[in-house]
């Protein structure tokens, strides 16, 4: 690709990285409501699951997956029922105990939740699929390489912007995690909006191509 699409493409996937999202969202959530290592795991997860999507866009996958409405359907409430039973999960532990030093829980779930809500959700896969070929430069070698390499690079700058909501959301947590009160509260609510984008992907309509 041209040096020129390439900064305009930087430029764009750079302001889309700033604007919150479903990601943002949810890594925020987690934070908030188990901490910072978990925090960072659940990044870790979803950058790995948007990689997934980046190859499987390269590949033709994601775009026969949108191409059905029944394979969308399926991920689709597959990725929406998974959303809403770790929301539920965690409001039901929002009761517990809060401490700065909680045991080791969770950083593995939290990274095997990041891979699967993020690789369960085909609204990424249909952002992948529509923005990133506008870049790709068809006279150039290897299309699926040109693709890739640009959905790496949507995904690092995804990741970072994940990497900043972590650091804020432990520093509002670390100054309320001596209110068990508030932080049993945050952490419902932490739970209660895990389930909301559940229930906003069951929702989400299938994007139509003319």
């Amino acid at each position: 690709m041209s040096e020129t699409s390439f900064w305009l493409f930087l430029a764009a996937a750079v302001v889309i990285a700033a604007v919150p999202g479903p990601g943002i969202f949810y890594v925020a959530a987690r934070t908030l409501s188990e901490g910072r290592a978990s925090g960072f795991a659940s990044t870790a997860g979803t950058a790995l699951g948007g990689m997934a999507h980046v190859v499987a866009g390269s590949l033709g996958i994601s775009a026969i997956i949108l191409a059905s409405a029944e394979l969308f359907a399926i991920v689709k409430f597959i990725g929406a029922l998974y959303l809403m039973w770790l929301g539920i999960r965690t409001f039901r532990r929002a009761g517990r105990a809060f401490t700065l030093e909680r045991e080791a829980v969770g950083e593995k779930r939290a990274f095997r939740d990041g891979v699967l809500v993020e690789a369960l959700n085909p609204k990424t896969a249909a952002f992948f699929l529509a923005f990133i070929p506008q870049f790709l430069d068809p006279a150039g070698a290897t299309p699926t390489l040109q693709f890739i390499a640009l959905g790496a690079i949507s995904v690092m700058l995804n990741t970072l912007a994940d990497v900043v909501v972590v650091l804020m959301a432990s520093a509002t947590r670390r100054h309320l995690i001596g209110r068990p009160h508030l932080m049993r509260r945050l952490g419902q609510g932490s739970g209660v909006f895990i389930a909301g984008l559940g229930l906003s992907l069951a929702l989400a309509r299938r994007p139509v191509h003319n």
